[in-house]
């Protein structure tokens, strides 16, 4: 692969292990991975060159959390809801009688749009789950769809009990022939631990099962009201807990004593992965991101694209929310949109294998946005105006300039 130079950066934030933010600067890519980063008047030569003109880069987007192999369409649920309905958990029942009923064909194009969706708004990586099959053919169906396009799969069978069946019979499906199904083909387990889904003794038993299989543990947690779900992430070391919109504070500090014992405060802990569109579309109150962040507590943002409760792929939508809605300063909130998804994902820390994703710096994975502005505060200050100008994804450009209109 040919070398480039970006080069004439107004505004370069590295999220870095420095968390610089440099002005007049250049990155260098080299064989997929950022080479060089410094001031374009000292940049190395490079096969190839991009004037980026005055304009703002920074990391792509790491979307850590997102429901993507589902069929049907929940509009009328969400029509409700805006009407007065309260959110329930239970429609999710209606996306998996879509999906079991949906060709692979149908399940892989609907993935793949929302993936180009994403990228196209400057996400370069995407966890996904499954959790709209809930019996093992089509679990294990999704996992195989996610996985081809896809290089963070998580399992989540235990989703929802399915209409008709005994949870804890069905927790033992799950945590039994249904994993064992499912395990070559995913990274992670997760359960939703809520009030309507899995008390608190089936989480664990889903959990359990899932480190028998050497996958990495994710929990749905405290959402619809206070509950088990922090203090279970944080007892079995999960890489994050989701939602987070009621918590204690006894929650809060176990979620930041979690990162405190983590080599000695070095490592993220049990991230704290907020959703804001999610709690726009539920009316649900924002999780605590100042009080969180206040504490000391690594914090995560993600879309929580599904049919259901959080129909979006823009990550941009999820920064400027977080910003104008939830008290989080820019930088802080970009941090969370990138390293601190990476670090959900334990991925910020690279290896010969797995380059670091979320960071801009050399022996990073050259994942990185430019956008059509001259600094990042316009994700915020601009909201909802398409900002995204230029995108790479391990060195390759996959969303280039759009014409100009004349």
């Amino acid at each position: 692969m040919p070398s480039e130079l970006i080069t004439n950066i107004a505004e370069l934030t590295t999220m870095d292990d420095e968390d610089r933010q440099l002005h007049d600067a250049a990155v260098v890519v080299e064989d997929g991975l950022i080479a060089w980063i410094g001031a374009a008047a000292e940049a190395p030569d490079a096969d190839r060159r991009t004037d980026v003109a005055g304009r703002a880069a920074l990391p792509g987007w790491v979307d850590s959390h997102s429901h993507l192999v589902f069929a049907g369409d929940r509009s009328a649920e969400f029509e409700a809801r805006m009407s007065g309905a309260p959110y329930q958990a239970g429609g999710i029942q209606t996306t998996v009688t879509a999906t079991r009923a949906a060709s692979d064909d149908e399940l892989r194009a609907n993935l793949r749009r929302h993936i180009s969706e994403a990228q196209h708004q400057g996400t370069t990586w995407l966890e996904t789950k499954t959790g709209y099959g809930l019996d093992v053919d089509s679990e294990l169906r999704s996992a195989r769809i996610a996985e081809a396009e896809l290089d963070d799969v998580t399992f989540l069978g235990a989703h929802l009990v399915p209409q008709g069946a005994d949870a804890d019979e069905y927790t033992r499906l799950v945590a039994g022939p249904m994993l064992d199904a499912v395990a070559p083909h995913v990274n992670w387990i997760d359960v939703f631990c809520e009030r309507g889904a899995f008390d608190a003794e089936q989480s664990a038993h889903v959990l359990e099962a899932g480190l028998r299989h050497g996958l990495g543990l994710r929990v749905h947690g405290n959402q619809l009201g206070e509950g088990p779900g922090v203090a279970l992430a944080v007892e079995y070391s999960a890489a994050s807990v989701d939602h987070c919109n009621y918590l204690s504070a006894e929650d809060i500090r176990l979620l930041a004593e979690s990162r405190s014992a983590s080599d000695g405060g070095a490592s993220a802990g049990t991230v704290a992965t907020l959703l804001p569109a999610c709690d726009l579309s539920t009316r649900q109150p924002f999780g605590p991101a100042r009080e969180l962040l206040d504490a000391g507590v690594t914090v995560a943002l993600a879309a929580n694209c599904n049919p259901g409760s959080s129909y979006t792929t823009s990550m941009p939508f999820v920064v400027a929310t977080a910003v104008l809605q939830m008290r989080m300063t820019i930088r802080e909130a970009l941090w969370a949109a990138t390293r601190g998804g990476a670090k959900a994902l334990r991925r910020d820390r690279g290896t010969a294998d797995s380059p670091a994703i979320g960071s801009l710096q050399p022996g990073a994975r050259a994942d990185i946005q430019v956008l059509d502005a001259p600094s990042a505060a316009h994700l915020a200050y601009r909201p909802g105006v398409p900002l995204t100008w230029d995108v790479w994804r391990g060195g390759h450009r996959i969303v280039g300039p759009a014409p100009v209109l004349r």
